[in-house]
């Protein structure tokens, strides 16, 4: 994560990578020792993909001895009244609060699509996401309006304050904000990456705009003062999610995403995407995950590949979007934890085997 943050070339050279060196230079030597010793000298070392599997042995200088996906409780997911209910509130709420940023009148169906995890910039893809929507923002001619959000929280100090009148008066905006992309005040605009790169694009989230893209600064924790919903009660209200990511172990995101019945792009370098790419062919959205190529250079190829995605997308017909995220779900059924535990049995069983020969020496 510490290689691929600090914007070198993680995937080109991996075979040469040191850890050891490397969390010198990073300046990490004691998070470094203490994960490589702990590697070492456990009874049972495991990591969650296949991904990260080589990334221990090259970096720890230990190779897992089982691999542990992480998997999702459908119980998180609600039933279909609930969910019906519960997506109507997301995409109201999402389409006011864009609606009060932008003075805009916004129809019912407009496409929305998000974006969420940490605050990586490139290692979570969110660079591509803001580049991809600049091309769908540039190539896309149909009278539907697209939405984008991008739900990573930031250092915010706090619910923008314009906003939340315009939201808890119920005033009829016809004009917009400043800045009608932000949600939430930043300690740090001036030198917030997202900020500084919608600035350089351009986006103005203007009236005549098909496409606009929006910052939710916050942890969605059912308090933060604009939406007041959970993470999950935003999510099941998106049409798709983009997780274009450069670095990602396993990919929670994408998974939380389908398991909601939202299709999701995602890359060969999450370890979910590798996962799906093992389970259903991912090389478009039919079966609710699309797995896109990333590697070192190819940024702007991917870029490229999400815009056509969003494009074809927005042209489908309602009973083929209907079928896909149906595919979604039942994608994100082969990863819940009734099959995911059988890897933890393993685990444990090999932990106390090993540990009871390391007794009798």
């Amino acid at each position: 994560r510490s290689i691929a943050g600090n914007n070198k070339a993680l995937y080109k050279y991996f075979p040469y990578y040191n850890g050891d060196q490397m969390s010198k230079e990073l300046n990490m030597e004691a998070k470094h020792s203490i994960e490589k010793q702990t590697a070492i000298n456990v009874d049972c070392f495991t990591t969650v993909s296949d991904f990260t599997a080589c990334e221990c042995t090259q970096l720890l200088d230990k190779t897992p001895d089982i691999v542990t996906p992480n998997g999702f409780e459908s119980n998180f997911v609600p039933h279909p009244k609930e969910y019906k209910r519960k997506r109507a509130v997301a995409r109201r709420s999402l389409i006011t609060v864009a609606e009060q940023l932008t003075g805009s009148s916004i129809e019912e169906d407009a496409l929305l699509i998000g974006i969420g995890g940490r605050y990586e910039y490139k290692n979570k893809g969110i660079d591509v996401f803001i580049e991809a929507m600049n091309r769908v923002r540039k190539n896309f001619k149909g009278d539907k309006t697209i939405l984008a959000f991008i739900l990573v929280p930031g250092y915010n100090i706090g619910a923008r304050t314009d906003l939340f009148s315009r939201l808890h008066n119920n005033e009829k905006a016809n004009v917009p904000l400043e800045n009608p992309f932000l949600t939430h005040n930043l300690g740090n605009m001036g030198e917030d990456k997202v900020c500084n790169y919608l600035s350089c694009l351009n986006f103005k989230n203007a009236d005549a705009d098909r496409v606009k893209i929006f910052f939710v600064p916050s942890y969605l924790d059912g308090k933060d003062g604009i939406f007041n919903l959970s993470y999950y009660n935003v999510l099941v209200g998106l049409d798709l999610t983009i997780f274009p990511s450069y670095y990602e172990p396993w990919g929670y995101t994408p998974l939380e995403s389908i398991a909601f019945g939202v299709p999701t792009i995602t890359t060969n370098l999450a370890g979910f995407g590798l996962w799906a790419m093992k389970e259903v062919p991912v090389k478009d959205l039919s079966h609710g995950t699309e797995v896109l190529y990333r590697d070192d250079d190819n940024y702007f190829e991917v870029a490229e590949k999400i815009k056509n995605t969003v494009l074809d997308f927005v042209g489908m017909s309602a009973t083929e979007i209907d079928s896909i995220r149906k595919a979604s779900t039942l994608l994100s059924e082969k990863a819940s934890w009734t099959h995911f535990i059988e890897y933890y049995y393993d685990t444990y069983d090999l932990a106390l085997k090993r540990s009871e020969e390391r007794n009798k020496k």
